[in-house]
């Protein structure tokens, strides 16, 4: 056993003992030792974090929340894998390259799509591994033996496999559809890449003129006047009594020489602005549904960079906010723009360039999602899938059954480059792993693959199963999958959740995992979500620096409850690093102790009640953490570690221990220092999940049965080490000198200062407890003498009095107190509160005052009268009694 370091610094320790477990392969999973030995799998994949990203609090909270699962999990005997890897991130990588090129005055398509490729493969070698090194110092015990990458070799054949499959099974399709469109990446991008804002902007009020009845028009309202260019339609509700008489008629399209039919359409929301909408299928998704059911055209009417595309017309080629004033000038020229009237609306903006997103349709690559969303949602209700906590099944029922076709294909050089090939004579598109040698249909060899990529979430969809080795029939597939949990955040359901349910059943007939769990964001101390505008932001690697890892992990599962936002406070890191502190010292006593007298086994029968009580107590702990763990109530289990180990073991067992480890004749000593180290282990080892790096330093100092904690055995609970008796025993005299406690503390008794203490009952047996138990007044009560009598014969008159259960304890009260001080210390508390209540009373009878002093000075005053003649009256009572 070695001695610890006199104080607690975590980076003297931290990268040494990470080091450590790397060099003994702790962290790594093998599928066959696991089978040999009969273990089970429990396995989590990491959400990939991006190659361009930096650890932020987010990271933080998910890889601490799937770190706890596995290394409870490992010390329970299960064969681990938490399954590490990075994600290519698209156009997150792609705009940080072309930012770096063009610093060095480079431009993308100057280098060309192969030059470019490498640039991109250069940053990934420089940056890609920084957030990975990050994790390390969170402590994170993923197998990185096994670390992926999304567009490692593995893992793009798997895409190659699964884009093929399914183009031939009839679920990916090239087709006109709309699609979110980013006019400066130039790509279009995601659902998830699309950041929705409040913006203040405008509902213009136009008129649309019906065609052959002069001076008749039907009012429409857009955000967007713009795209009245692309309008094919107005449409009204078919119940809408005010327009029944319009439907089928022609309306003249202002600024255009092109005339619209009005159609009869359930969308609209007859009490919704005019109760008319114009309908501009290839610049709203809304509009595009309506338009494919009333077959009408698709106009798209910008350029991929937002300009005008309308030839012939004076608007064409200008910038599309530039095109809207113009309209509007012109529209209100022609009397046709009724009002303007202010309106705040969600805008979509594009998550990496901030510009406003344009929906538009394009021809692109979709999957077909009908059909493929089936089993996903089947997954829920038969109850493979569960979400924790459950209301989130609702939220991914509800996308699921909502869920539109997915466009996969984007307008980007780095990622998976579709595998479709076209043909330059007769246009046949094959699809196929490799560039065909031929064309199939006319044998042409002049093949052209296309140039759009595939979108991120395309590959990372497969992660649960490509990481593994899928499509190859790998024994880790055949082992770890399915996977057992996914910690991922709320805010993410939809875009990888489901992707990889419905990806899942498709290519491999499973749910890639039985457990999601979701937890909230970190946002700031006053609420606010951290952002780099608002500038309030807190580095992860800032807190472990200045307190540790172990504070930062137990500061973000403090009181975390599964779904729920957290907030962030310094003041909470620093508790932690306090109950960090209060460990080290606790451990450091008891080892000082162990080394002054080595522990030896010893028999339960030989522990005394005190022994016997926090025994049964940390036994009981190790059942209800075990259950909460099994549970996901991290939180709670957490709580219940710190609650024991600060209140239960160090506050109360360890100073009822002490008497008996100073003193060397004592019989019993050998039994409390067997008990401290038992206890301590079990506690080091419940709560080493959480705190890694301080459980594990100690734990290696304390004991050598076992060489690491990371794979010792979690505690079980023991039929018996379960005493309900000596459990009860102990309770009781612990609420007793709480009561002691708690009447010395309410008139300011010094802890120097001892009292004779009287406890009177008529419970043979609640007096033979404090009969074995009088030394714990002696040490924890500040008693001078104990007396244990069934009557109150003897305790003088003035004795202060507690109750507690079945019991009364008396404490007299010359001893507590020095009456002839204390009667002079009531005086002048007397002559103070004399002249507060003088001058209060001044201010309330003064007229002046009362009639021109603020309501809250006069309430204020008031309150403060309450108080005084409150404090006079008990002033004053004790002074009598004394007297």
């Amino acid at each position: 056993m070695k001695e610890l370091e006199k104080n607690y610094n975590p980076s003297a320790i931290e990268e040494k003992l990470y080091q450590k477990w790397l060099d003994n392969k702790y962290f790594h999973a093998d599928a066959e030792r696991g089978k040999r030995e009969g273990k089970k799998p429990f396995t989590i994949v990491m959400p990939p974090p991006n190659i361009t990203g930096q650890l932020h609090m987010g990271h933080a909270l998910d890889n601490t929340m799937q770190d706890i699962l596995t290394r409870y999990k490992r010390m329970q005997g299960y064969e681990a894998l938490w399954q590490p890897g990075t994600d290519h991130a698209a156009i997150a990588t792609e705009v940080k390259v072309i930012d770096k090129l063009r610093k060095e005055g480079v431009d993308k398509h100057d280098l060309g799509r192969d030059k470019f490729l490498e640039a991109c493969w250069d940053w990934k070698k420089e940056y890609g591994t920084r957030i990975i090194k990050q994790l390390h110092k969170l402590g994170s015990s993923a197998d990185w033996d096994r670390e992926r990458f999304t567009m490692d070799k593995g893992c793009s054949d798997a895409v190659l496999e699964v884009f093929v499959k399914l183009y031939e099974k009839g679920y990916i399709y090239k087709g006109s559809r709309i699609i979110n469109w980013c006019p400066v990446c130039q790509t279009s991008i995601s659902d998830a890449e699309v950041e929705h804002e409040e913006q203040d902007g405008f509902f213009w009020h136009i008129n649309y003129p019906i065609v052959g009845e002069e001076g008749r028009f039907v009012e429409i309202a857009t955000t967007r006047p713009e795209t009245l260019l692309g309008d094919t339609a107005v449409a009204v509700n078919p119940e809408d009594e005010r327009y029944k008489d319009i439907i089928g008629k022609m309306l003249k399209l202002p600024l255009t020489d092109r005339e619209i039919p009005v159609i009869a359409d359930e969308y609209v929301d007859k009490e919704f602005g005019t109760g008319c909408v114009k309908i501009t299928p290839a610049h709203d998704p809304n509009d595009f549904e309506v338009g494919r059911r009333h077959n009408l055209a698709e106009i798209c009417i910008m350029h991929d960079d937002a300009t005008i595309d309308c030839k012939g017309s004076k608007y064409d080629g200008m910038d599309r906010y530039e095109a809207r004033k113009a309209m509007v000038e012109d529209l209100k020229a022609q009397g046709l723009l009724v009002k303007v009237v202010p309106h705040s609306h969600n805008v979509g903006t594009h998550d990496r360039c901030k510009t406003t997103v344009e929906p538009m349709v394009k021809q692109q690559w979709f999957v077909r999602m009908d059909e493929m969303a089936k089993p996903a949602i089947a997954a829920l209700k038969n109850g493979d899938l569960k979400f924790v906590p459950e209301s989130f099944g609702k939220t991914y029922l509800h996308w699921l059954e909502g869920i539109r076709d997915w466009c996969i294909s984007r307008q980007l050089w780095w990622g998976h480059r579709i595998p479709a090939y076209y043909c330059q004579e007769c246009g046949e598109i094959t699809v196929a792993k490799s560039m065909p040698e031929k064309c199939p249909k006319c044998g042409c060899t002049h093949l052209k693959q296309d140039e759009d990529t595939l979108d991120t979430w395309f590959s990372s969809a497969l992660w649960p199963f490509s990481t593994l080795g899928w499509p190859e029939k790998t024994k880790e597939l055949e082992y770890f999958y399915p996977t057992d949990v996914l910690v991922t955040g709320y805010d993410i359901i939809f875009f990888w959740v489901i992707r990889m349910v419905f990806s899942g059943y498709e290519q491999t007939g499973k749910c890639p995992f039985n457990t999601v769990l979701i937890h909230g964001l970190v946002r700031d101390s006053q609420g606010r979500k951290m952002s780099k505008s608002l500038g309030n932001g807190i580095d992860p690697l800032e807190v472990i620096d200045k307190y540790g890892a172990d504070a930062l992990r137990m500061t973000l599962i403090t009181g975390n409850a599964p779904g729920n936002d957290m907030r962030f406070y310094w003041e909470r890191v620093e508790a932690s690093r306090n109950f960090a502190n209060k460990v080290w010292n606790a451990s450091r006593f008891i080892m000082m102790n162990m080394e002054k007298a080595p522990v030896h086994e010893v028999s339960l029968d030989d522990l005394t009640m005190a022994d016997k009580w926090i025994l049964s107590k940390v036994n009981t702990l190790a059942r209800d953490v075990t259950e909460n763990l099994d549970k996901f109530e991290l939180g709670i289990a957490l709580q219940k570690v710190y609650d024991f180990i600060w209140e239960e073991f160090c506050d109360w067992y360890i100073e009822m221990v002490k008497p008996r480890l100073w003193n060397d004749e004592d019989s019993t000593k050998a039994a409390a220092l067997w008990t401290l180290k038992t206890v301590l282990i079990n506690s080091l080892k419940l709560l080493h999940p959480y705190m890694p790096f301080i459980t594990e330093e100690i734990f290696c100092n304390l004991q050598d049965e076992e060489e690491s904690i990371m794979v010792s055995a979690w505690p079980e609970y023991k039929a018996e080490w379960s005493f309900e008796q000596d459990e009860y025993a102990v309770e009781t005299i612990k609420e007793a000198v709480r009561a002691i406690r708690n009447v010395r503390t309410s008139m300011n008794v010094a802890p120097s200062k001892k009292a004779k203490v009287y406890v009177v009952s008529e419970n043979q047996k609640l007096l033979q407890i404090f009969e074995h138990s009088k030394v714990f007044f002696a040490t924890l009560g500040y008693a001078s003498e104990v007396f244990l009598q069934s009557d109150k014969q003897g305790i003088a008159d003035d004795a202060v009095s507690v109750v507690i259960p079945e019991a009364s304890i008396y404490i007299p009260f010359a001893e507590l107190v020095d009456i002839a001080k204390e009667i002079e210390r009531l005086q002048k508390e007397e002559e103070r509160l004399t002249k507060e209540l003088a001058r209060v009373n001044g201010m309330l009878s003064n007229e002046k005052f009362v009639s021109k002093a603020p309501e809250a000075k006069i309430n204020e005053e008031k309150a403060k009268l309450e108080k005084y003649t409150q404090m006079m009256e008990q002033v004053k009572a004790r002074l009598a009694q004394l007297q």
